[in-house]
């Protein structure tokens, strides 16, 4: 089986971005949208990105307006509405789609290595998280109403793990 490693993401400056370059690393990935009513969210987030940044958590965050239309702007738009509005730092990607054929083959990964409740390997909504561990293997899936506080202690022993 593949590991997050293996793929690639377009950041919002249109640059490739190896998830290769994380290896070692925990990852938290997150579908999110700015108009969704668990956008603020995104601010959850930062607060567990700038708690665990150090000790080797990354999020990575990857726009989608698939659900409701509640990320219609374009990248740079997303990005300043991220940083403006909840002051985000962590890495805002472009936008992708995570459900259909035209899924990005990170997030068509994704559910396949952790598929949603009763097995589904769609993704329900915004603010899906997954977290992945040291070694680029897929440990969790969180619902959208998952708080990121919530997340601590799986955040936690992950970043425990060798």
């Amino acid at each position: 089986m593949s590991s997050v490693y293996d793929f690639e993401a377009q950041m919002s400056d249109s640059k490739t971005k190896k998830l290769s370059d994380y290896r070692g690393k925990v990852l938290l990935v997150v579908n999110t949208a700015s108009r969704c009513r668990f956008t603020p969210q995104l601010s959850d987030l930062e607060k567990l990105y700038r708690q665990y940044q150090h000790q080797g958590l990354e999020i990575l965050g990857f726009p989608c307006n698939q659900f409701g239309h509640q990320d219609p702007g374009n990248d740079n738009e997303i990005q300043k509405f991220c940083q403006i509005n909840y002051g985000v730092s962590f890495l805002i990607l472009a936008k992708v789609d995570v459900n259909g054929s035209t899924s990005h083959p990170l997030y068509q990964h994704l559910k396949q290595a952790a598929p949603g409740l009763l097995g589904s390997k769609n993704i329900k909504w915004n603010f899906t998280k997954f977290l992945v561990g040291k070694e680029g293997k897929v440990l969790q899936r969180f619902a959208p109403a998952t708080r990121p506080a919530q997340l601590t202690t799986a955040i936690e022993s992950a970043l425990l793990k060798q």
